[in-house]
């Protein structure tokens, strides 16, 4: 037997394998989570062993509605973006297992982030799931491959120290207060409001930095344009879908709970940020060429919807924004997808390289539709549902804030709908698409007008079909029934409103 280094399609069915047998596990895990032990038990089906008891940092793993979430989204998520890198393209020398392989390692980093309970092994599967990134980008991306890892790697990086040493004053803040030092997420939270408010703000100003790069906030986004335009498709799904959402769950899991004090007294600023975010990339994403780029800009966009939901302190607005995590990652999954498939038609990013490409591939462009008006939050979508409950939720509290942030809606139908018209509607025209259609008397259809040419700018094939139904799908269930998630969210950040220890100014979030 060939090693899979040698065998394309076993190094694929078995990476596959793998993913599904996860998602089967992720399944068994969501329907063993309690709703109803949520409100007495903040974490659940947890596994704990000694790791380095010198240092007080153990092994411990654990689930809340957040997190039980965002591993549904993972887990859902691999296997499409496996469906849909099945006949991509490899830049020469590089081989299917070594990509398949960075997509599972990928996948194990971001789960360990999402279920650490302990501080320092949260921190160390945060700075590892920057290791297959930069391969995914540097050794499979596009022709800047190199440039965009390294920034990306770079920017992590820095806000990875940053935070390191927040850790460490975690550390020593706790053996002030405790028998012994400790990175236990529930210890410390039992200290935070013991902890004075100038500490606090130290130490949340090093996770937030981490996260803010993360996420990324304006102006510290620079790093994902370049990222998301070099990825290949399969890895900017996972860097747009996923990854980036690490830092609005650490916001929730981490900077609130253990800062709370903290979280209230910066919280304009953060807020300033999120609403410069929404409007400026937003209107950078109007501008916008590369399609891949595009996509990019408008994820910074929404970002600034999610974290102006956290910290606006209401449990509306909190499951808004961890619904939007859930949703953003199936959307703009779903988006990246798309652009990727039409890319491997027309071999370009470029908008202007195409226009008409519906009248040669109905399905593609009715997807991309789709995946559109889901992004501008049109009810009956599942992004409508998330983005309503941030501002409900947020209005009572910050009221311009919102009333500014609202603004970004127009900006999304405005950059979704011209996209749409220049890629998809009008005469077939563009180097990308006419390259495509054979001229007059060739390649005639017989069921065609005499002469009339048959393009080669195929439609969606069965296994992209079969890539985008899961998607499809999830748009339209969670915009219509999205009660079984808010379900389980809404214990856990019901949680996290008390230990911030604010009045909840708009009450529970009812289904």
């Amino acid at each position: 037997m060939a090693p899979l280094k040698d065998n394309p399609r076993a190094a694929k069915s078995l990476a596959l394998a793998v993913a599904l047998v996860e998602l089967l596990l992720t399944a068994i895990t969501w329907f063993s989570y309690s709703v109803a032990g949520a409100a007495t038990e903040r974490f659940q089906l947890v596994f704990d062993m000694a790791w380095i008891p010198t240092f007080g940092t153990r092994i411990t793993l654990g689930v809340d509605g957040i997190a039980l979430v965002m591993l549904a989204l993972i887990a859902v998520l691999v296997p499409i973006v496996m469906g849909s890198s099945w006949a991509d393209r490899l830049p020469e020398g590089r081989t299917a297992a070594g990509f398949y392989a960075l997509l599972l390692t990928t996948q194990a980093t971001l789960v360990g982030v999402f279920a650490a309970t302990d501080v320092f092994l949260f921190y160390v599967f945060f700075e590892a799931m920057l290791i297959p990134v930069y391969f995914l980008i540097g050794r499979f991306g596009g022709p800047k491959r190199q440039y965009a890892a390294v920034k990306f790697f770079l920017y992590s990086l820095l806000g990875g120290l940053i935070m390191l040493a927040s850790v460490i004053g975690l550390y020593v803040v706790s053996a002030q207060r405790l028998p012994a030092g400790t990175f236990s997420w529930s210890a410390l939270q039992s200290i935070a409001a013991s902890v004075p408010e100038s500490v606090q703000i130290w130490l949340f100003l090093g996770f937030f930095v981490a996260f803010a790069i993360k996420a990324p906030l304006v102006p510290l986004h620079t790093w994902l344009p370049d990222a998301g335009a070099e990825a290949p498709i399969g890895a900017g799904v996972l860097l747009v879908g996923v990854l980036d959402k690490v830092a609005t769950f650490g916001f929730l899991r981490y900077c609130l709970p253990l800062f709370p004090a903290a979280s209230k007294t910066l919280a304009p600023l953060v807020l300033v940020l999120s609403v410069i975010g929404i409007i400026y990339a937003a209107l950078l994403a109007v501008g916008q060429n590369d399609m891949k780029r595009f996509v990019a800009y408008t994820s910074i966009a929404h970002f600034g919807f999610i974290s102006l939901g956290i910290f606006a302190f209401s449990t509306q607005a909190f499951a808004g924004s961890v619904l939007y995590m859930v949703n953003h990652g199936i959307t703009t999954g779903m988006l990246f997808i798309v652009v990727g498939m039409l890319i491997a038609r027309g071999n370009s990013r470029l908008i202007t390289d195409y226009g008409g490409v519906a009248k040669l591939t109905p399905a593609l462009g009715g997807v991309f539709l789709l995946a559109g008006l889901a992004s501008l939050a049109l009810p009956g979508t599942n992004s409508f549902v998330s983005e309503f409950l941030v501002l409900i939720g947020s209005f009572p509290r910050e009221p311009v804030y919102t009333i500014i942030a609202t603004v970004g809606i127009i900006f999304a139908a405005l950059y979704v709908l011209w996209v749409y018209q220049r890629l998809f509607q009008g005469p077939v025209r563009g180097n990308a698409v006419l390259a495509s259609v054979p001229g007059p008397g060739t390649m005639t259809d017989p069921g065609t007008a005499a002469g009339e040419a048959k393009s080669t700018f195929a439609d969606l094939t069965k296994r992209e079909i079969g890539v985008l139904t899961p998607l499809v799908a999830l748009v339209l269930l969670l915009g219509i029934f999205p009660g079984p998630v808010l379900d389980v969210i809404t214990p856990s950040v019901t949680a996290t409103m008390q230990e911030v220890g604010l009045a909840d100014p708009v009450g529970g979030v009812t289904r």
